[in-house]
């Protein structure tokens, strides 16, 4: 999609921070942070939420989930094994949770606490 912001950026279009990489992911920090750590994963593949996504290639999904664990383990967010110190994998779907781009990303957050609920 050529309007779509992600799908730019896996092109390389638009410059993003990537912190991770594989053949069907892309993880970059997030622009406007919440968190010290902030990082987007995202299927290289259009599809526009998790439903689309889940329906469309449950493969893919699986990938985008293991990539967000990958990312977690790196930026030091999880123990090999482990749940320290821990993390948030957040994704929104629809203008009213707060979905900004119609590409499906997951926000891994951590460095500080999270609190409950959110938002």
């Amino acid at each position: 999609m050529t309007d779509c912001l992600f799908c730019r950026m896996v092109a390389g279009e638009i410059p993003a921070d990537v912190v991770h990489e594989t053949d069907r992911t892309l993880a970059f920090r997030d622009i406007n942070p919440q968190a010290p750590t902030h990082v987007l994963v995202i299927p290289k593949d259009h599809h526009r939420n998790l439903g689309a996504l889940a329906a469309a290639d449950p493969d893919l999904l699986g990938a985008v989930v293991r990539a967000a664990a990958d990312v977690a383990r790196q930026e030091g967010l999880v123990a090999d094994g482990g749940v320290e110190p821990g993390y948030r994998v957040v994704t929104n779907t629809g203008p009213q949770a707060g979905q900004s781009v119609d590409h499906l990303h997951l926000h891994v957050l951590g460095g500080r606490g999270l609190g409950w609920p959110p938002g």
